[in-house]
This record gives C-alpha cells, structure tokens and sequence, in this order.
C-alpha cells in the first residue's frame, strides 16, 4: 500500500480508496455530495491506524515566502505598513491604527447579549484565578531555604479573529487570565469593520478585561506589528490567540527572530473528536460534529463508534439535515470532505484512538462517560456524558478555548493562568546552611573542572571559618 492509499471499511466491504495529501472523507451527504470514510479499528494494521492521526497537511514553506515579506515590512515601517496591508487585505483604509481602549467610550449592547457576556466572563474569571497557586518555600537542608515565585509577563499580545466571524469569546478567553495574572500593557488585535472601527462585543470583553490597546488589524501584519512594535502598538514578550494559517506563520516565524517573543502554543485548524456508543442521540452527536466543521473548511471531525447497536442511518440523515440549514453549510460540507469515521470494539480500544490522534476538543457522549475520564490522556479539552456540548467549552463554562490542535495535545496544554506568568526560582543560605551545603558543591564544581564556580563557595567557607577562629581568641 503506497503513501496515498488507505485501506477503509464500509458496512459490508472492503475498499481501498486513493487519497490526496493523505486527506480523509466524511458521510455521504447527499446534497453536498460528501463522503464518510470509515473502518474498524481492530482490522486496520499499526500502520493504518497511525495514519489517521494525520492532519490535512498545510504548505507552510509557500505559505512562509508570502508572510516573509509582511514580517520585514512591518519592521521596516511599522504604522504605514499595517495600514497599507489592511487597505489591500481587508480593504479597510485606516486613519488610526491602535486605539487606547480607556479613551473609548463603552458600547451599547442589548441586555440579553451583555448579560451572556458578563456570565462567560464570571465563569472565566473564577476558573482561571482557582489555577492561582500559594507561594512555597521548602527548607531542604537546615539553613537552604528555596521557593518559586510567579511574576505576571510585563506585556502580551492577544489575538482575536475576524474574517468569517466575528469571536469576542476569544477575546474574553485571552484577556481575563491576562488580568488576574497582572500583565501590565495587553495588546488586542484583531481585524476593523468595514468602517474602520472595532466590534462592539469584542470592546466590550476588552474594556472589562482591563485590555490597554486594540490594533485595528488582522492577519500577519498584526502579529509583526505586536512583535516588532510600531510608532503606536506597544511592542509586546508574548502572543497568543488561534488565527489562519497566515497568522499561525507569522507567529512561527517572528518567535524564532530578533523579535524576541514567545507563543502560546502552535496551533491549527480546529477539530473535534466525538467518541459515542448507542446511548447517543444521532441528533447530539450530528450537531457536535457540525459545530466545529463550521469553523472552515480546513476543519476536522472525527467520529469514533464504540460498540454495537448505533443506529448510523440515523447519524447520516441528521448530519445532511442539520448541514443543509446551516448558515455556514458550505464551510461545514468542504471540512466533512476530509473527516472519517471509526469503529471500536469497547471504551478502551476508543479511548486509545482518541490518546493517539489527541484531539483539540473531546466529546465523550457515551453512557457513564464519567467513569472514562482517567485514562484520556491526550486532548485540549474534554466534555463528559450527554449534556455537555463543546459550545460550552467554547464560550462560557470557564475553561479556555485556546487550545493545542494538529496532535499538540501530545505535549501542549491550553491556554491557562499559567500562559500569562513565568516563574522564577530563589533561593537563601544562611552560615550554617553553607557550611553544611558548599563541601558538596565544591566536589561536584571540581569534578566538572570549573574550579571559579568552587572558588565561589570555597572562599565564603574560608571566611566562615576565619570568622570563628577570630571570635575564639
């Protein structure tokens, strides 16, 4: 079998089908003419099993020459640049590039819309300052005393999507553990309206979450503009926020630079897995997949069937019903094109499909979903039993939305209180605690031949016992 085929089952037979870029299909869905691939996990070989954990595959290389350009134009000339990419790009010409959000009037909003912002916000806020952790200080030797202290990152850059839609969610995600952390300057970019002017929910989650400034761009240009800084964006240590594959590279490109910035993690297109057995309503799990096929189309959803009795039929009849009145429809049918389907035997063999392939989002919508929980290792996010959409993740449970895709769950956590602090480490000594410690660490500095760092302690244990004899006399 060549790197372009796979073999996948159907209910009835097998079939090897061609791929191109290793990309998988979905259901058919009759009016969108899509395709569900699918097999059982137990006859698929080690190797076929590995190769649906890959991801429909991004040209970075092509896509890196495109966001190149922009990168070292937007250090060259900084305001002038991102106003010309936002005129060509999002065909917005801008008079004012960052607005400092305390000279910004509060925006009206209906009172059921602010009302569900405020509740996400409250829910955020308590989850991300319970991940707070009280300073510790352990004595490891008599008179070594050593502790970790958190301090807040002095300034970052938040970025919140436009383009498609419009996510003053990810506005809120990003800027309140930025305010319970303490970061002093918090850059907001995200793309103008056609006016020139910014969202007004995504304003008003910016001004409660004590954002400073807002950069009326998008796209690489605004991720250069936090980066290098400009003559009006506060240059900025750190830039998180998901975006397009253009915002993803710039982001890769500039924290290997003489930027000198950090990342929050690499991210991707969003992709939800949804493990289900025959509990599950076909109406449920439709809706699950749609939620986050509608994102774009070079989203990914998975479905993982865990034992017998799923009424499919019934699953397919509600992923075209519900595809075909989605306002997004056309988004959600291109990804569907290259999303698949398994079968596992039991929760275990699901559960360890789902650890390999490491979802971004986790639905587990099985009976006593609860009792599973221990042995997920692997996903950004995990939404337990019945009645727990993702949507909920995604806007106003609490836990945050940013959140590793691609596999990066492998090794990567989401967006936390945590992203927006660095620790540092003390430590104190006192006579008797040198006395005690520097004899070892004078035999390990000789050992590794760096005779000054033993002088250091050497010299000091000198003194100590000059000291003493001194006092004696």
């Amino acid at each position: 079998m060549t790197d372009t085929q796979l073999l996948f089952f159907n209910r009835s037979h097998i079939f090897i089908k061609p791929l191109q870029n290793r990309r998988f299909g979905f259901t058919r869905v009759q009016k969108y003419n899509q395709f569900f691939s699918s097999g059982r996990l137990s006859e698929l070989t080690h190797v076929e099993v590995q190769s649906l954990k890959a991801r429909p595959r991004i040209d970075f290389s092509s896509i890196f020459s495109m966001v190149h350009p922009i990168v070292d134009d937007v250090r060259n000339r900084g305001d002038a640049s991102v106003k010309d990419y936002t005129e060509r790009f999002d065909k917005v010409k801008l008079e004012k590039v960052v607005e400092n959000v305390s000279e910004l009037p509060d925006p009206e909003l209906d009172a059921a819309v602010k009302e569900a912002f405020d509740v996400a916000y409250n829910n955020i806020y308590a989850f991300h300052l319970a991940q707070k952790s009280a300073e510790t200080s352990v004595e490891n030797m008599k008179g070594v005393r050593c502790k970790r202290v958190a301090r807040s990152i002095g300034s970052v850059g938040l970025y919140v999507p436009g383009g498609t839609a419009v996510l003053p969610s990810t506005a809120l995600m990003l800027s309140v553990p930025a305010q319970i952390a303490g970061c002093k300057t918090v850059v907001l970019a995200t793309p103008p309206s056609q006016d020139g002017s910014i969202c007004k929910e995504v304003l008003y989650c910016a001004k409660k979450a004590g954002v400073t400034h807002i950069l009326k761009a998008g796209g690489a240009q605004a991720i250069s503009a936090m980066a290098w800084g400009t003559e009006s964006c506060p240059k900025v240590e750190k830039i998180f926020g998901p975006g397009n594959q253009y915002v993803t590279a710039a982001k890769m490109i500039l924290q290997n630079s003489e930027a000198m910035i950090s990342i929050d993690m690499p991210a991707g297109p969003s992709e939800v897995l949804v493990i289900a057995d025959r509990y599950a309503s076909p109406v449920h799990i439709a809706a699950d997949l749609l939620s986050q096929a509608e994102h774009g189309p070079d989203s990914q959803v998975v479905l993982v069937i865990v034992g017998d009795g799923v009424d499919l039929d019934a699953i397919e009849q509600e992923i075209s019903k519900q595809c075909q009145s989605l306002p997004r429809g056309e988004f959600a049918s291109k990804a569907l094109g290259h999303s698949f389907m398994v079968f596992a035997r039991d929760m275990l063999e699901g559960i360890s499909f789902s650890n390999l392939y490491a979802p971004e989002h986790l639905i587990v919508n099985v009976k006593d979903a609860e009792k599973w929980e221990s042995i997920i290792e692997n996903a950004g996010s995990v939404f337990l039993g019945e009645w727990t959409p993702e949507s909920v993740g995604d806007y106003a449970s609490g836990t945050n939305h940013v959140l590793p895709t691609y596999g990066y769950a492998r090794m990567y956590g989401g967006v936390s209180l945590d992203s927006f602090l660095k620790y540092m480490t003390v430590q104190s000594l006192t006579e008797e605690g040198l006395k005690k410690l520097g004899p070892y660490v004078a035999t390990m500095a000789e050992i590794e031949g760096l005779e000054a760092h033993k002088r250091a302690v050497t010299f000091r244990l000198q003194d100590i016992e000059a000291r003493q004899v001194s006092s004696k006399r």
